[in-house]
């Protein structure tokens, strides 16, 4: 694959209500993930290990810390003409909105793309959690020399609702397309697909958010439909229907889309499974973030059951399960951490304010004689002595003084400070 031939564009996504109150200071791509990474690592590093080299991030949503993580991270030499930069929704002669979707996203920021050689578009999600090497895609694309290949993945029918369904033919070419059918309908879209799939009642073809366009392809889709500003909904349907060659790229790997906090926490804790689905541990593919050159992690008379934990913590907790723990993570003498997500700290706190932390200012971390259950702790949070903090099914969705609940799961916002002895 020449390098030149494709350019890659990450789409960030807007508010990201869905994962709401994570997004509240950070844009989607920017949530933190498996105690050390950010969303928006994955795509990037999955273009890197495919030898793509120059992609666009594009977001219009409090992306401050995502620009300085991108910044921070992901610098070329002077001998390559690689990049990975971000595109903001900006004003300009011909649009003077904010990014209306997923292909308007696109479309106001192709002019920019301009000034690279490229033969073919990569779009990509910056929400989804997946390794894929985009060169055997890439190659599948041009092999049957189409206009649009979609990326596709089995799901059941209870997944189904919430994707692009498709139907294709013996070669694989895309013939029906639609954007979350009702369940009514689901019967009619129903595809052959391998058997390990099968026995699972994955038997519905979902669009993953995955496409390579044709740059001239890409180009004229725009020109003709000016007013469409979504992907699955509208561009995608019109090629089929339109006669172009849509193809369907079949990935047989992991791929879970977070989009949720549902889907977040569980994607997170089978981090710490023995063996993930998702695979950390690749000789060569990396997942590559910010090198912060931070010291090991010591951990004083803890139990660990299927912990992951990032580097520069100070641990004395008595036990953790099932638990992903970020970086510079402070836990005290007693305290149990079970099915959570422990997002660490953005810095290390000196060791006078520590030292003067009171009942009503704890310091930085989670206190002595906690304990924390179905929860995720969002980066520097203070948690004072003897607090107990438990998610469940028994829990209602809503938002209070010092957390939010999600699906039984209790999320304690960044910067949050809670006293001695409270109760959740």
């Amino acid at each position: 694959m020449k390098r030149s031939s494709v350019i890659a564009v990450i789409l960030g996504g807007g508010r990201g209500t869905r994962l709401f109150p994570l997004t509240d200071h950070r844009s989607k791509p920017a949530v933190p993930v498996g105690g050390k990474y950010r969303l928006v690592d994955i795509p990037i590093s999955n273009c890197l290990n495919s030898d793509i080299r120059r992609i666009y991030v594009l977001t219009q949503f409090n992306s401050a810390s995502l620009n300085r993580h991108i910044k921070n991270t992901y610098n070329f030499d002077a001998f390559s003409s690689g990049f990975v930069d971000i595109l903001a929704a900006e004003q300009t002669p011909d649009s003077t909105d904010w990014f209306q979707g997923t292909a308007d996203a696109v479309r106001q920021s192709v002019h920019h793309m301009e000034n690279h050689e490229h033969d073919h578009v990569l779009i990509l999600s910056g929400d989804q959690l997946y390794q894929m090497d985009y060169s055997k895609m890439l190659q599948r694309h041009k092999e049957k020399d189409a206009d649009l290949t979609v990326a596709t993945i089995p799901v059941n029918a209870s997944d189904a609702t919430g994707f692009g369904i498709m139907k294709t033919n013996a070669n694989g070419v895309i013939e029906d397309f639609v954007e979350k059918p009702s369940t009514d309908e689901l019967d009619k879209w129903k595809s052959e697909v391998p058997e390990p799939y099968k026995k699972q009642d994955k038997d519905y073809l979902a669009s993953m958010g995955i496409y390579i366009f044709n740059r001239e392809m890409l180009k004229k889709l725009f020109d003709d439909n000016p007013d469409a500003t979504d992907f699955g909904k509208e561009l995608i349907p019109k090629c089929v229907e339109g006669g172009k060659k849509v193809v369907s790229y079949e990935y047989g790997g992991y791929w879970t889309d977070i989009g949720t906090i549902q889907s977040f926490f569980e994607a997170n804790l089978a981090l710490a499974d023995t063996v993930p689905d998702f695979n950390l541990y690749d000789n060569d593919n990396f997942i590559y973030t910010r090198a912060r050159l931070l010291p090991a992690s010591k951990l004083m008379g803890t139990t660990l059951e299927h912990a992951l934990m990032a580097e520069g913590c100070i641990i004395e907790a008595s036990r953790i399960v099932r638990s992903v723990v970020g970086i510079r993570s402070r836990i005290g003498k007693g305290s149990t951490v079970e099915y959570s997500i422990i997002m660490g700290n953005d810095y290390f706190q000196d060791r006078d304010v520590i030292e003067n932390a009171g009942p009503e200012k704890p310091a930085m971390g989670i206190g002595r004689r906690c304990y924390i259950s179905n929860c995720i702790i969002d980066k520097n949070v203070c948690i004072g002595n003897d607090v107990r903090i438990v998610g469940g099914n028994h829990l209602e969705d809503g938002d209070h003084k010092y957390h939010y609940v999600r699906d039984g799961i209790v999320i304690v916002k960044k910067n949050t400070v809670i006293p001695d002895g409270t109760i959740i």
